[in-house]
This record gives structure tokens, sequence and C-alpha cells, in this order.
């Protein structure tokens, strides 16, 4: 009886195994470039951090470090105010 109720556990519950490759960290493309500001008026660079229902993408998507992370953000919605960058996209 007790075998049964632990092989129902062992059937329901997903097995963690270890990934099969390591994940590799991208560097901050700001910090590559050893660019101090994100500038808000190159919105051809911010697009790159804006998906294409116009969100702001997330650090662990873009690789972007923490400081400059926050600068995109702020950029950005400096960008939108400005009518560099659309709010949301046209297409449904």
């Amino acid at each position: 009886m007790a075998d049964r109720r632990d092989d129902r556990r062992q059937q329901q519950g997903r097995k963690r195994t270890a990934p099969s490759a390591p994940i590799r960290k991208r560097g901050c493309y700001f910090c590559k470039e050893k660019i101090a500001e994100v500038d808000y008026k190159n919105a051809n660079q911010l697009r790159r951090y804006v998906s294409e229902k116009g969100k702001i993408r997330s650090r662990r998507i873009t690789g972007a470090c923490r400081r400059h992370q926050r600068q995109v953000a702020v950029a950005v919605k400096r960008a939108r105010e400005m009518a560099l960058l659309p709010y949301v996209s046209d297409s449904r």
C-alpha cells in the first residue's frame, strides 16, 4: 500500500534536472561602449529596448546592467513624451 503512494508521488511531481548548458550572461551594451548616460534623443538605439507592443523590455531580456536599465527606462519615457517613440503599437 505504501509502495503505491510513493509511486503516485513520483509520477505527479516533476523531477528537476540540472541545465545541460551553463547560462551565459550578456554584458551591458552601454558598459562595453563606455556610454555614461543614455540619450532619449537616440530613438533608434532605444527601439532595441522596447517590445513590438511598446513595452519596455526587462533586464533579463536586454542584458543591460541595473544602472543602465534604469536610464533606459527613463529615456524611453522621455522619448515617448517627446513623440520620438510610440506608447503602444498600431498593429493588433
